[in-house]
């Protein structure tokens, strides 16, 4: 699946593919496959990820363009 809001998010908080797959802990390859779609990404990296950016998982998969997390 492809998750362009994975690559906005970054971009927005002017990241490299680098600096993300450092704080998960692998390759840089492995991080841009996420961001392609070539890879699944794991439960733990999106939940990570879904904290790190302060966005709901359902705005990081396209179900909303609500980036808030309700509460």
């Amino acid at each position: 699946m492809y998750l362009k809001r994975l690559r906005d998010l970054r971009e927005d908080n002017d990241l490299t593919q680098t600096d993300i797959a450092t704080m998960l802990n692998i390759k840089q390859t492995v991080y841009s496959r996420y961001e392609r779609g070539y890879q699944n990404i794991p439960l733990e990296h999106l939940l990570f990820l879904a904290d790190y950016y302060k966005v709901s998982i359902d705005y990081i998969f396209g179900r909303t363009d609500n980036s808030k997390i309700n509460k």
